[in-house]
């Protein structure tokens, strides 16, 4: 693929915790615009990549560049592009919905008038705007879940990071997500998401990446394949 084509490069990365390897010299990039589902089992080291592509963590060995800066070298430029959900929703609970975007806003950047447009825009669409100036601690977890989504995208970033973003949503709520991903996908922004449930793999991710005791199993466009069949053989 033509170079200028990528925006993720990953080059012999190594996590290891301890003595417990986490991530084993893994390599892949990821183009422009490329929607990825990372697929494993619980400890397969599909959450500690993406801790690392975040920059909220610091590999044992080995290289990621996001957007041609470097990581960790260059973290705190590689944060500015990207929207990171986990599954800690990273929230202040005795700030309100809108104060909470609005300080997260600010770590962007965003100038006031910025923010406030797009705060007020992402409560409406995630469905927030009743509870705008309520504590984020008398949310539920769902709630929570949806503006923990508002923080992740609140900068508009070129790439979002979602590991297991299904989890804790209600229908409503995960057809929220379907459309935004769906949208950020139309926008030309990279999403990296990871999932254990093969249902809710989402009908625009173009390529799935198997991890399996911190290697990768298994990477190729999806196209019309039996997920069910190619996670099995690669997580054996």
């Amino acid at each position: 693929m033509p170079e200028a084509s990528v925006i993720i490069e990953v080059e012999r990365l190594s996590k290891v915790y301890g003595s417990l390897p986490a991530l084993r010299g893994i390599n892949f990039s990821v183009r422009r615009g490329e929607f990825v589902v990372l697929l494993g089992a619980n400890g397969s080291g599909k959450s500690t990549l993406l801790r690392l592509l975040s920059g909220l963590g610091k590999p044992t060995a080995g290289l990621i560049r996001v957007g041609g800066w470097e990581m960790p070298g260059e973290a705190m430029a590689v944060r500015a592009q990207i929207g990171l959900i986990t599954h800690q929703p990273l929230l202040y609970e005795n700030l309100t919905a809108r104060e909470n975007l609005d300080f997260y806003g600010a770590l962007y950047g965003m100038s006031g008038a910025e923010r406030e447009g797009r705060i007020q825009e992402l409560l409406r669409e995630l469905g927030l705007l009743k509870r705008a100036d309520s504590l984020a601690r008398t949310f539920s977890r769902g709630m929570k879940q949806r503006l923990s989504i508002a923080r992740a995208t609140l900068h508009q970033p070129d790439v979002l990071l979602l590991d297991e973003p299904y989890s804790g949503l209600d229908q409503a709520a995960a057809e929220m997500l379907d459309a935004m991903l769906a949208a950020a996908k139309r926008e030309g922004r990279t999403i990296i998401m990871s999932t254990h449930q093969l249902t809710r793999i989402p009908k625009a991710a173009e390529r799935a990446l198997v991890l399996s005791r911190g290697k990768i199993s298994f990477d190729d466009a999806i196209g019309r394949r039996d997920m069910s069949v190619i996670y099995r053989s690669a997580s054996a």
